[in-house]
């Protein structure tokens, strides 16, 4: 591990978990295998120990999946029904992986109920609430998790590796982070199986989002809109409330955590 300092303001690094070990995992050409899953894992950690040097935080916590049903699924029953499940090969390593990232100083969580995402989202509002101008860093490549620039968080794209600012947002989805997930409600969202409206994609999505301003202004003036995309929009209003809810974080979790125990102490041998 490369020489680290303990920076001299407050910062708080999230790393959502799954997102780089998954990745790592399917970047790997070789079938499933528990080598396949020991490899990944060496190669996270490395990506670990990289986003520690990378951003010297003050703070640092990394999510994971509790995995099983979640609220999303007591919304939507098909959520995630078509999704492939993550390979038994590595499920059964990543309580090991989890324990060498406790080794390197990295607190990890898991919820019963609820997602990684969530619990970066409750987490990420809470550090912007109770330490206002303290930084926030979220590493994911995961599109769902530019939201959190609404909150002040700079996110962290860990592969390519690239910031992902307002002004990507802007580019992608045509609107402020704010409205990604009303955007989101229109297209939904194929790798949760999250449904969208017939044939509309990010760019009507975000053009109608940018115009009216947010998704109930849209709906509320969706008699207004021609063509057969709005048609389907009008035939959908329902489905589109429900699947802004299955896109939005949850924020209000009971975690059990005092920032103490987040607070990033090098370790001795690491």
């Amino acid at each position: 591990m490369e020489d680290y300092e303990q920076p001299p303001e407050e910062k708080l690094l999230l790393i959502d978990g799954l997102n780089i070990v998954r990745r790592v995992y399917e970047a790997i050409p070789a079938d499933d295998s528990p080598e396949k899953a020991q490899g990944a894992l060496r190669s996270s950690l490395a990506s670990f120990r990289r986003a520690l040097s990378e951003h010297r935080p003050s703070h640092v916590l990394a999510p994971f999946d509790f995995g099983g049903r979640t609220w999303r699924h007591d919304l939507y029953p098909a959520y995630r029904q078509k999704r492939k499940p993550m390979p038994q090969d590595l499920r059964a390593a990543l309580p090991e992986f989890r324990e060498r990232i406790k080794d390197i100083g990295i607190h990890s969580i898991s919820v019963e109920g609820v997602e990684a995402d969530d619990v970066i989202g409750t987490v990420g509002g809470l550090w912007a609430k109770r330490k206002p101008g303290a930084e926030l860093v979220v590493v994911s490549n995961d599109k769902d998790m530019t939201i959190m620039l609404a909150q002040g968080a700079r996110i962290r794209d860990h592969f390519k590796p690239e910031w992902r600012d307002a002004a990507w947002v802007k580019a992608k989805f045509f609107v402020p982070p704010e409205l990604v997930h009303d955007v989101l409600a229109l297209t939904g969202d194929d790798s949760d199986d999250v449904p969208g409206v017939p044939d509309v994609g990010a760019t009507t999505a975000g053009q109608w989002i940018a115009k009216y301003g947010g998704l109930e202004n849209l709906l509320a003036a969706a008699g207004e809109l021609k063509g057969k995309r709005a048609e389907n929009l009008r035939a959908h209003v329902d489905q589109v409330r429900l699947s802004r809810k299955l896109v939005a974080f949850k924020t209000d979790i009971s975690l059990g955590l005092t920032w103490n125990q987040l607070r990033y102490q090098v370790p001795v041998a690491a």
